[in-house]
């Protein structure tokens, strides 16, 4: 396991407002993926994949405001998403949404911490 910061999601509840304020005040690039309702966020020059070109930066997204995204979110790589919502459960977190498939991508989830912040964890293919 990683264990590496390696996405955001911010939540809006007006994707037009919000892209253009992320746009204008940092220089993000933002490209919607109508078909999954979400955009993608480019915060720093992408590779020929839309990958992180640069290390020391981490890319994110933005998706419209509702439970349990409702704020935003940091995501934490990990190996097994299944094993690390049981460690975090013995911990004494909180299941939010258990694995999510993303496509060809990987495996998404959503947890609470012991101090009721929303965390995601991410799951490479």
């Amino acid at each position: 396991m990683s264990g590496k910061v390696v996405h955001f999601e911010i939540p809006f509840d007006d994707a037009e407002r919000a892209h253009s304020f992320y746009r204008e005040a940092f220089g993000w690039t933002i490209t919607e993926i109508p078909e999954m309702h979400y955009s993608i966020v480019q915060t720093g020059p992408v590779d020929g994949d839309g990958f992180p070109a640069e290390k020391g930066y981490v890319g994110g997204g933005m998706l419209k405001r509702e439970s349990p995204t409702d704020r935003p979110v940091i995501t934490v790589d990990v190996d097994d998403i299944d094993s690390a919502l049981a460690k975090i459960e013995e911990l004494g977190g909180m299941t939010v949404l258990g694995r999510q498939d993303v496509g060809e991508m990987g495996w998404a989830a959503y947890f609470k911490d012991v101090e009721g912040n929303l965390m995601g964890l991410w799951q490479s293919r």
